[in-house]
């Protein structure tokens, strides 16, 4: 009997969807899923939600609340993380509005620039102690890693420990019926490559029945017109030519080109949410007295087996079925043009050998330019997430390109020491 073990099972949309997606796998009939979140309430409302699917469809796992991390640990098989440490509030707020004092504007903040580092600065520490146990009482077990800032924390992880770690986003599944939906095509029958690193992955090629598709889709995104929400991902494509797999509102974070307070006007002009993230976060927690009807305490609630990555990878280890798929990875020569050391994002194959990446070849060089000017403060961040020394988080922030952008360094430095305080105890000690 397998165990499947969710910590921040808390998220009870996310699991309904990951474990949701479990129960209906054959594979997994007889599994346990175990369930952790620091959070007992919100444990318990996951527990109800998944034993209501259950009930409804005539499901057998055992659905088994936890409330000792290490003994929700033992003995997994494999381990799917989704924490934020230190939540809505009070930290990632202020990962926002601290940066927005000094004239740094976001919209979500979550996987790089100043806002990113300070959320993987007390993230990392968390998983290195998670995978630590895991190393104690579940050595051989997956850790499918859907923490942001993605690239980071899986890049710490793989730099620190010995557990088997992958990184999973949303992000490449979605491009393709998001930009087909956006321009009236249909995606049946569509094959694609996509490859690059987190939040920057590139749509290379995309054709159907093997004629290539990519003429009429830069025909059609050209020729769009009025306000809509991927203005960002289109003016990319016009100057550099692919289709990126990051949405408009949040790509517009990784670039020094869309968010200028000396070009105020292009916010308007490319229809980008500053402070996104935090909007949303308070409609969500508005939200949450209906949804937590709708979810936890509905006898007749429905779940059909979604797009989501991470049941269809375990489902394929299990049973020696082989599943493509794109995940984050150690680059090992897999993009040539990128830095061995980054954090890539790849296709990789799932099966009964466990998850092997895919060679994806050397980028179109103007793209492998844009993924280094985002490798190099994710790689510093990772030193400043293992050494916890002060220089090296302050190398991290001037790194990062709109930061660098926008700010001078003594602010980039004094943004820093401004987080390092409001944190406070959320941050492992730093040192000189």
């Amino acid at each position: 009997m397998a165990k499947i073990t969710m910590i921040g099972a808390g998220s009870t949309v996310f699991a309904k969807n990951v474990l949701g997606d479990l129960l209906f796998s054959p594979a997994f009939a007889d599994a346990e899923i175990a369930l952790y979140d620091i959070d007992e309430n919100r444990t318990e409302e996951s527990r109800m939600m998944l034993e209501n699917i259950k009930r409804k469809y005539n499901k057998k796992q055992l659905i088994a609340p936890y409330n000792n991390r290490r003994n929700a640990l033992k003995n997994s098989d494999y381990v799917i993380c989704a924490v934020q440490v230190g939540g809505f509030m009070p930290c990632g707020i202020r990962d926002l509005e601290i940066p927005a004092k000094y004239g740094l504007k976001l919209t979500v903040g979550d996987t790089l620039g100043v806002s990113g580092l300070f959320r993987a600065l007390r993230t990392v520490p968390v998983l290195l102690d998670i995978q630590k146990e895991m190393s104690e009482v579940c050595p051989n077990a997956w850790f499918i890693n859907y923490v942001n800032p993605m690239a980071i924390v899986t890049g710490a992880l793989l730099k620190a420990g010995p557990i088997k770690t992958i990184g999973i986003c949303h992000s490449v599944q979605e491009c393709v019926p998001e930009l087909f939906g956006a321009l009236g095509m249909d995606d049946a029958g569509v094959l694609y490559e996509i490859a690059g690193i987190n939040h920057m992955g590139w749509l290379l090629k995309v054709s159907r029945g093997g004629q290539d598709l990519y003429p009429e889709i830069k025909k059609r995104a050209l020729a769009k017109e009025g306000t809509h929400d991927d203005m960002v991902r289109f003016e990319v494509l016009k100057q550099f030519g692919y289709y990126v797999t990051e949405s408009s509102r949040h790509f517009a974070e990784y670039t020094p080109y869309f968010i200028k307070n000396a070009y105020p006007g292009l916010i308007d002009r490319f229809n980008i949410p500053i402070n996104a993230y935090i909007i949303n976060s308070r409609r969500r927690s508005e939200r949450w007295d209906k949804m937590k009807q709708e979810l936890v305490q509905n006898a007749d609630i429905e779940h059909q087996r979604t797009a989501e990555y991470a049941s269809y990878i375990l489902e394929s280890i299990e049973t020696n079925t082989p599943y493509l798929f794109n995940g984050n990875v150690l680059n090992t020569g897999l993009i040539p043009n990128l830095p061995e050391n980054a954090i890539v994002e790849v296709p990789c194959v799932a099966d009964g050998t466990g998850i092997r990446p895919c060679w994806a070849g050397p980028l179109p060089e103007h793209l492998a330019g844009l993924c280094r000017t985002n490798i190099n403060m994710q790689l510093m961040a990772i030193e400043a997430c293992l050494s916890h020394k002060l220089d090296d988080v302050y190398y991290a922030a001037m790194l990062d390109p709109h930061t660098a952008s926008e700010l001078s360094i003594d602010d980039i430095n004094a943004l820093c020491d401004e987080l390092i305080e409001a944190h406070g105890d959320w941050l492992l000690p730093l040192k000189n």
